[in-house]
């Protein structure tokens, strides 16, 4: 009896840990979206594996920027938006609330955009694509179900991991890749704004807001920390080395005289990352991949916007409530899916936005991260404060990276 307790009980704790998984993974997945792929794409057509360094020393700030949104979610049980708003008042709180819709109305055009061009991809006309994906999205958020949603978008998201097969099939030059790596043109304007737009594409404002009431709507508790932890550990690294996959197989195609200098649109980049697949399968794997990231990205982001809408006003604010009982936090989230659909449907030309959008975010890394540090210093409970040589630690890396970001962003102009 007494053994047959001790296996229920690890079971039971084992159900528990899977339970908790969803909202790390999820929010980096997402972060790897339709922007994150052209990005990394052009980086690599222009520039070969010099930016890849970047994308994987990011790895550590983007864990400990999300594991402090899962220490606010669950020791506050609140939102990022309701947080700032309880803590620095309403005004703090609508200029973090104006950042989030900033970076989300860019982040759905360039989703959407996605769409289209996996869509034209296959022949397919931004009449038909657009508004099915809309339609999907919103029938998944209006299922009525936090976990339900969470589930679809995972599954979605996983399609990600297509990018990997394409970079193996583009059998990159790890002597090139070395070369690359230390051969860095730091003085080209070009170069630093490129940059930025990895710092700003790794960094997107939602993820902070979705993470933070995520983690509060699935009510998890301190005893769900760890595995909180590596949930968003595994997800860091997992977005990084897609990220990663996409800039090595354009830097590989440009090598092999297989790919343009400028990779500006999804069929450039299908065309030229995909060769070595066929073109059939190469167009099926790398869409798979693109429209994955593009609706997964697309629902985090317009979630994150109505929560923080929601948070922010104090208004009713859950997937658990049917859309007629939260009618704000839906509406937010229709408008948002349905605005840059018809924004991506009726101007013809939007590929420009994919890495504008991101360096845009880097402008916004300031702001974002600041707020979340002195949370994480001054909301918390006093056991679990961000302080000390750790608070240095995490200030020190933000202040360097933002301001690399916003230097690299401000080099074009000049």
């Amino acid at each position: 009896m007494k053994g047959g307790t001790q296996s229920n009980a690890v079971g039971a704790s084992f159900l528990r840990s899977i339970a908790v998984w969803g909202p790390g993974l999820l929010v980096m997945l997402a972060d790897t979206d339709a922007g994150n792929v052209v990005a990394a794409a052009q980086s690599g057509g222009q520039w070969g594996y010099r930016l890849l360094p970047l994308v994987l020393m990011l790895i550590p700030m983007l864990y400990l920027v999300q594991e402090l949104t899962i220490r606010l979610g669950i020791y506050t049980g609140r939102g990022h938006g309701e947080l700032i708003r309880a803590r620095f008042g309403p005004g703090w709180a609508w200029l973090s609330m104006l950042g989030l819709a900033v970076a989300v109305i860019g982040s759905l055009i360039t989703e959407f955009t996605g769409v289209a061009g996996v869509g034209e991809l296959f022949g397919l006309s931004r009449a038909l694509t657009l508004p099915l994906a809309a339609a999907a999205l919103l029938l998944i958020v209006a299922s009525g179900s936090y976990k339900r949603v969470e589930r679809v978008a995972l599954v979605v998201g996983l399609f990600e991991l297509a990018f990997f097969a394409v970079a193996w099939s583009a059998r990159p030059s790890l002597a090139a890749l070395a070369r690359d790596a230390v051969d860095l043109p730091i003085r080209d304007r070009d170069f630093l704004f490129m940059g930025a737009a990895i710092i700003g594409a790794t960094f997107n404002p939602w993820m902070i807001f979705y993470q933070q009431s995520a983690t509060a709507e699935k009510k998890l508790g301190p005893d769900d920390l760890v595995h909180a932890r590596w949930d968003t550990g595994v997800g860091a690294i997992l977005t990084q080395c897609l990220t990663g996959a996409v800039m090595v197989a354009a830097a590989a195609a440009l090598a092999k005289g297989g790919a343009p200098s400028s990779l500006s649109t999804i069929g450039e980049i299908s065309g030229a990352l995909t060769p070595v697949l066929g073109r059939s399968l190469g167009r099926i794997v790398f869409g798979a991949g693109v429209l994955g990231a593009s609706l997964v990205a697309a629902i985090v982001s317009s979630l994150a916007l109505a929560w923080g809408a929601g948070e922010v006003s104090g208004r009713r604010r859950s997937l658990e409530r049917r859309p007629f009982d939260a009618a704000w936090f839906f509406g937010v989230y229709a408008a948002c899916v349905l605005g840059s659909g018809a924004v991506v449907a009726l101007v013809r030309d939007l590929v420009w936005l994919n890495i504008a959008a991101q360096v845009l975010n880097a402008f916004l890394m300031p702001l974002v991260i600041g707020l979340l540090i002195v949370l994480a210093a001054a909301a918390l409970p006093e056991a679990h404060r961000l302080r000390g040589w750790r608070l240095a630690t995490i200030v020190v890396l933000c202040a360097v990276v933002s301001g690399g970001g916003i230097f690299g962003g401000l080099a074009a102009l000049r």
